[in-house]
C-alpha cells in the first residue's frame, strides 16, 4: 500500500488527479477514469457503486489502509478525501 501513496504523491505533481465520490463516478462514466483510489473507511454504498462503474468503464479500483482523513493530508487538501481518481 505504501506504493499506492508514492503514486499519489507523484500524480499530484501532474494535475491528473481528481477528488471526491462524485467527481470520480461521473469521470467514470465518461470513461475518462485510468483508475482510483479509495480510502480505508468510505462507506459500503460508495464501494459498491465505484466497483460498478468501474466494471462497465474497465478502471482499476485500488482499496488503500489510509482514512480518508490521512488521504486528505496526503493530497494536501483541508478536507477529508474518500476518492482519488486518476484521469486518462
Amino acid at each position: 500500500m505504501k506504493d499506492s501513496i508514492k503514486e499519489i504523491k507523484q500524480l499530484l505533481k501532474t494535475k491528473r488527479l481528481i477528488f471526491g465520490t462524485e467527481q470520480v463516478i461521473k469521470n467514470l462514466k465518461l470513461y475518462k477514469i485510468e483508475k482510483f483510489f479509495i480510502s480505508s473507511n468510505c462507506n459500503d454504498e460508495t464501494k459498491k457503486d465505484l466497483q460498478h462503474y468501474s466494471k462497465i468503464g474497465k478502471s482499476e479500483g485500488i482499496d488503500l489502509t489510509n482514512s480518508n482523513k490521512e488521504i486528505g493530508i496526503i493530497c494536501k487538501k483541508p478536507f477529508s478525501i474518500s476518492v482519488v481518481g486518476v484521469l486518462k
